[in-house]
This record gives structure tokens, sequence and C-alpha cells, in this order.
């Protein structure tokens, strides 16, 4: 795994300090570090961490981990998405992929505003000028440890099936346990006791599905 080199984390403190002094208390800026330990501990800088509740030392986000468990140096960098965090807010997110000299990510920087009051006040416009509801995709969660991030990963992957597990063919289930592997769920120390219980099969068969293709037989 890449580490991010000491330089190159202070000049990413410098800019976080001075994205969140510009943009203010609503304005969160957090640097995850790609390490082994990443997939517990992966902030190593952040400013205004009341705007999630996160703090120094804390857990990964949705894209850490989906970095940590499929890595690419040719990510492109997410920008303007919208995160929910646990108690409600609405964020506009962006995430920007850091690379050391060689040209591996070696650390998520992101930059996450509250937007909730903004949000309110367009809703309220809405429905002044609005002439039919629009359609707006659900806000990511932001997670506060790893075991809130893998059930928010397991529900994704019931949703991306679009249906109950009582359901599911094996395909279906195939289907989503590449899915979570893919985002890095399996990263998650004692993820496939809670994987396997969750679709109802053994770990044996967690990780033959694995070895599956997705709409194999």
């Amino acid at each position: 795994m890449v580490i991010l080199e000491q330089n190159q984390l202070e000049n990413l403190k410098q800019i976080a300090k001075g994205i969140a002094a510009q943009f203010g208390s609503n304005c969160e800026v957090v640097i995850h570090e790609l390490s082994d330990q990443s997939a517990y501990h992966s902030i190593v800088a952040i400013e205004n961490g009341h705007v999630t509740g996160r703090k120094i030392g804390d857990g990964p986000s949705h894209v850490v981990l989906e970095q940590l468990g499929q890595p690419r140096d040719d990510m492109p960098d997410e920008l303007c998405y919208l995160t929910r965090t646990p108690d409600g807010k609405i964020l506009k997110s962006s995430s920007m992929y850091i690379r050391d000299s060689s040209g591996k990510i070696c650390a998520i920087f992101c930059v996450n505003y509250d937007i909730s009051a903004l949000t309110m006040v367009e809703h309220a416009v809405h429905d002044l000028i609005g002439t039919k509801e629009s359609e707006r995709k659900e806000p990511e969660r932001i997670t506060l440890n790893v075991a809130d991030l893998l059930d928010d990963l397991i529900r994704q992957s019931d949703e991306l099936v679009g249906k109950p597990v009582a359901l599911m063919t094996k395909e279906d289930k195939i289907k989503a346990i590449h899915f979570l592997n893919t985002n890095g769920a399996m990263l998650i120390t004692k993820s496939g006791d809670k994987i396997a219980k969750h679709f109802g099969i053994s770990k044996y068969t967690l990780y033959s599905y694995l070895d599956s293709k997705v709409g194999g037989n």
C-alpha cells in the first residue's frame, strides 16, 4: 500500500485549513490516508469535524473503502454529489484523489459543505414555482464506523438487486456479493460472517460466489 509522505500531508493540511476558513463552519474538509490501517482508521486530518461528527483516527467513507477494495490509479475525482450525515444533514460533497510522485493514489481529499438550510429554502421556493415533482437522487450516507458502513453496503447490495433476500436467486446473490466485494466490504474484519448470514448462505458458499462470474451458473 502506498504511504502518504509527511511533506505532502502537511501541504494538504494547509489547503484544508484555507478552504475551511474561506467557507466557514459549515464546510468540513477531510483527508483520508490510504494505508494498511485505512479500513478502520483512515482520517489523518479534519477541519470542522462537527459537521459530520468525525475526528482524526475515525474510519473510512464509501469512496475510501471502495478504493481500498479495488485500487485504481485512474480514478476520476468525484465532484458535487450529495451525502447525508447520521443526524440528517444534507451535504454537498467532493472527493479528490491525491497521487504520489509515481502516480499511485495515496490519499483522498474530501470537502463536505452543509447545505441543509439552503435545501429547506430550495424546497420552499419549489413549492411556490414548481409544476411537478422533480427527481432527486438519494444522498449517500456518511457513516461514523465500519459496522455502520458494512450495514450501508449490504443495504445498497439489496437495492442493486431490487428484491428482498428471500426472493433472490443464486444469480441475484452472486451479483450482490460481487458488489460488496468491489466496494471493499470484504476488507472489514468478520464481514464474511455477517454477509453470509444476511444472504442465508454458508461462508464456504459465500467465497464460492466470490469466485463465480456475475450472471454465470
